[in-house]
Formats: C-alpha cells, structure tokens, sequence
C-alpha cells in the first residue's frame, strides 16, 4: 500500500502509541483523523501533531458513534486501534475481583465494534491493525488478566481475516513500552523499566514511536495478514 493520500482513522489515537501512530501516518502523506475519549488529551496531541492532522472525540464502546464515524469517512483506507479499553487489573487470579477482570476485556469490545462497523466502510484494498501485547504468550506473575484480552484480540483476527479479505488485519505486540500508561515518574519509573527488561536481548524498555514504525509496516506490506507483528525487545525470549 502506497500510504500517501490514503484515509486513515486512529483510535486511541492522541496519545502514546496512537499518537506516534497517528505522526508517522501523517509524515507519511495520509489524510487523518485521530480520535480519543478525554478532551484535554485531544488537545494536548493537537499541539504536538502535525499540521492537517484532525482530532475528534469517540468513544469505541458507543456502537452508535462508531457507525456514525464511519460512515462519515466512507470510504476509508487505513483502520488503527489503539485504544486501551477499560481497566488494567494486575495480580492474582484467586484474588482478583471478577468485575475488573471482565472489565479488562473492554479493550476486546472497541476492537471487536470498530472491525464489525468499519469493515463495511472500508476500500476493497484496506487494511486494519490492531494492538495486543507480549502478555498473551508470555504472562509474568500477576498478568492474567492482561494475557487473557491480549491472547483473545490475536485469536480475534487469526479467526476473522478470512472473512474479511481481499482486505486484510493484523496485530502488533509490544514489549515494555515507556508511555504514558505507565502513570509512575522520576527515578521509580527509571528503576520500574530497568529492572522488568533486565533479562531482554534488548534491555531496555522501547518507545511509542519503535511501535508505529511497526504499525507501518503491516500497513504497508500487501504480503501480510492475519499475523501477529511483536515489537518487544526480545522479550519472549527473556531469561526467566
């Protein structure tokens, strides 16, 4: 896919990996729009973006606004959904309070609305990607619940990419990425990412913008579909 002057639409698109999504796509020479839930966040990724980009507010879990969107857009090229969903629980399974753990699945929900809704909408030649994470088949101590939502989106598209061809759907799964997801600062975020990517090939945690570029190429390679791209530093291949 030549990407210039294709139709992009980002959600989950005004910060961290959307966001670095949403720059190269645009450096790139692609109409788009980023779309976010928090208002102040949609501003803030404005400052930094650049010029021609558009924001616009939704939420992936409004089925309603989804259509809506999409159908504005029609047709479009480029689907991206970054969009983290709902809650994070971390911790034991046993111990784990079951309404956060369904909740986690949130994330699944805005992936599943945005492919049912846009598919639709979409050119014959499009391509969708969404984002999952290592957790899915490397779990450590206390990420069930972010293993069983990742392994669900890659099980996802595996399943549906049939069905939704010539137009094709990908997953990239990222590593420790220092975004900001990860709300600690100073020197507990430093010694937080040094010592959880201590055992990686590549030790250190990676960047939004290392993701993106993986985005891009799933997007930009006819060749692949139904794949799960990993952007993780090696860390399936971690030292226990």
């Amino acid at each position: 896919m030549n990407i210039n002057e294709k139709k992009a639409l980002v959600f989950g698109g005004t910060s961290g990996i959307g966001l670095a999504t949403v720059i190269r796509l645009a450096e790139r020479g692609a109409q788009v729009t980023a779309y976010g839930r928090n208002p102040a966040t949609i501003a803030s990724a404005r400052r930094t973006s650049p010029d021609g980009v558009r924001f616009a507010q939704v939420d992936v879990l409004d089925r309603a606004a989804l259509a809506e969107t999409f159908a504005n857009h029609a047709p479009f090229d480029i689907l991206v959904n970054a969009a983290t969903g709902g809650e994070r629980p971390l911790g034991p399974f046993l111990a784990m309070d079951l309404d956060g753990f369904q909740g986690a699945f949130q994330k699944l929900w805005g992936y599943a609305n945005s492919v049912r809704l846009g598919a639709e909408y979409m050119s014959a030649d499009g391509t969708i990607v969404l984002v999952s994470g290592f957790p899915a088949r490397r779990a450590k101590p206390g990420q069930i619940a972010l293993a069983s939502v990742g392994g669900a989106v890659e099980a996802f598209v595996r399943s549906v990419t049939k069905e939704l061809a010539p137009r094709r759907i990908n997953v990239v799964s990222p590593g420790f990425i220092d975004t900001p997801m990860f709300s600690v600062e100073g020197e507990v975020r430093t010694q937080f990412f040094a010592n959880a990517t201590a055992g990686q090939p590549i030790p250190r945690a990676g960047t939004a913008d290392e993701v993106a570029q993986g985005i891009l190429f799933v997007i930009g390679n006819d060749f692949v579909t139904g794949s799960t791209v990993d952007v993780d530093g090696g860390v399936l291949l971690a030292e226990p």
